[in-house]
């Protein structure tokens, strides 16, 4: 399996497992957003992996690639924060490699980045003087010198799939490792996505619904490791309040696809 394949598997994977509280999976969907949605874009974006295993490119250019291959379905953003780690792990190979990627980064690719983020439905919080709706923005980035690694530091207090360029895709790392220790398939999947969000707020919950709600989730979920709370009535509660942990299933694709690369199975 090469690179672009092994990014393609790791975003159906993720969507295919469950359950995963508060994420859309094949037991359900969101509003505006179906699994359907999160497959097509499974498909469309090979482009983008395949540009960035076999001619490598700007990260920029190719997470806005990325954007733009799936831009064209009415469920709207589906895999952002994931192409914000996959690119540079297509790229790199690894999470070494990845690493070394992002620190070669510049301008150029945070200009980029930028008109990628305009595509999607995501928007920066109103404290951030850099706003993606403002083209002052762009003139400002270029006037600062900021590279994209300059632009993902500056996002990292408030948003864990830019701290994994900052981390050494630490969280990334973590999650392979979790699916390892796990076994293989959909359960190692569920299991890993568990663990990882009952140690980290995720911060997709918070910028929707306050920390205080992604703290409780986070409590929530180690009581599902624990046995005190059942993780199908977990999901359902998520689902019911529109608490959706999208932060942690971006870092999950990510972590699948590294595993993916060390010999994990999903077919077992």
């Amino acid at each position: 399996m090469n690179r672009a394949e092994r990014a393609q598997m790791a975003m159906m994977l993720e969507v295919s497992a469950y359950p995963k509280p508060g994420n859309v999976d094949r037991c359900h969907d969101c509003p505006d957003t179906r699994l359907e949605h999160f497959l097509a874009s499974t498909i469309l974006a090979r482009p983008a992996f395949d540009a960035a295993e076999r001619t490598g490119g700007r990260v920029g250019s190719l997470i806005r690639k990325a954007v733009q291959l799936t831009n064209g379905h009415s469920g709207g953003n589906t895999h952002f924060g994931a192409f914000i780690l996959l690119i540079p792990l297509v790229l790199g190979g690894d999470t070494e490699g990845a690493r070394k990627v992002v620190a070669a980064t510049d301008v150029e690719d945070a200009v980029e980045f930028y008109a990628a983020f305009g595509l999607t439905s995501v928007r920066m919080g109103e404290s951030e003087d850099l706003d993606v709706n403002d083209p002052a923005s762009v003139a400002a980035i270029r006037e600062r010198g900021m590279t994209l690694a300059d632009i993902m530091a500056y996002s990292a207090p408030r948003d864990m799939v830019a701290r994994e360029w900052t981390n050494g895709f630490a969280l990334t790392r973590r999650c392979a490792d979790l699916l390892h220790a796990h076994g293989c398939g959909r359960e190692a999947i569920v299991a890993a996505f568990l663990d990882l969000l009952a140690s980290e707020p995720d911060t997709f919950i918070a910028k929707k619904h306050g920390m205080e709600t992604a703290e409780r989730t986070m409590r929530c979920a180690a009581e599902v490791l624990n046995g005190a709370r059942d993780l199908r009535d977990f999901d359902a509660e998520c689902v019911s309040a529109g608490i959706n942990p999208g932060s942690i299933a971006d870092i999950t694709i990510a972590g699948i696809y590294v595993a993916l690369g060390e010999g994990w199975q999903w077919d077992c």
